[in-house]
């Protein structure tokens, strides 16, 4: 069990670290600011159910494949920014939302989750982050180091929802703005693309 000096130390690290600027809040902050809180907080949803998958490949000792295999690392790493040229493909061939009885047309929740997840997911340098990262918060005397992990993983993966639900919802604060100017959703989704095009070629560059 983690003591309660572990659990505060640990949270403030992981908090700190999740307000780093990355891919991850990158992410959120642009899909929220062109779509809106809702859709923030759906892919902050996403992308946390991915930490969990990378909490239990960290603690079963899984994510130790993709520090010792090259392969592994770079099929994962090349699928990932495959995805995110995607996106940037998708970012920048978006037209304005039109705007019909005063609604906007809402990209469907659980696409916006399944984008979080597959983000998430497809980037390996998060189980080695997490390989190297959690064991440094573990001791055995406070008994099992798989059960801690689990602690430390849950512990970070409420962290970082915490952070990115409220970038989320002071990056969505500026979607109404947006969609009422057609000229700014291009610009934004112009923008997004660009970032997605930058974090895919940071994922293809990337080694462990």
């Amino acid at each position: 069990m983690l003591s309660l000096e572990t659990v505060i130390t640990f949270a403030a690290a992981a908090t700190i670290l999740c307000w780093v600027p990355g891919p991850d809040n990158l992410f959120v902050l642009m899909q929220s600011a062109i779509y809106g809180r809702g859709v923030g907080l759906s892919v902050t949803a996403g992308l946390c159910v991915g930490l969990i998958f990378h909490t239990v490949a960290v603690s079963l000792g899984v994510a130790a494949i993709f520090q010792t295999s090259q392969f592994a690392f770079d099929a994962l790493k090349f699928i990932g920014a495959g995805y995110l040229v995607y996106l940037a493909y998708k970012a920048f061939r978006a037209v304005p939302d039109e705007l019909e009885a005063g609604t906007a047309k809402v990209k469907p929740m659980w696409q916006m989750m399944a984008r979080g997840v597959v983000m998430n997911v497809t980037n390996p340098k998060v189980a080695i982050f997490f390989l190297a990262f959690l064991p440094q918060f573990t001791s055995t005397a406070n008994g099992s180091i798989v059960f801690q992990m689990l602690q430390l993983g849950g512990i970070f993966i409420l962290c970082a929802f915490t952070s990115f639900a409220v970038i989320s919802l002071l990056a969505g604060s500026i979607s109404a703005w947006l969609k009422r100017s057609d000229r700014s959703q291009v610009i934004l989704n112009r923008v997004a693309g660009l970032v997605f095009v930058g974090l895919a070629a940071k994922l293809a560059t990337a080694h462990r």
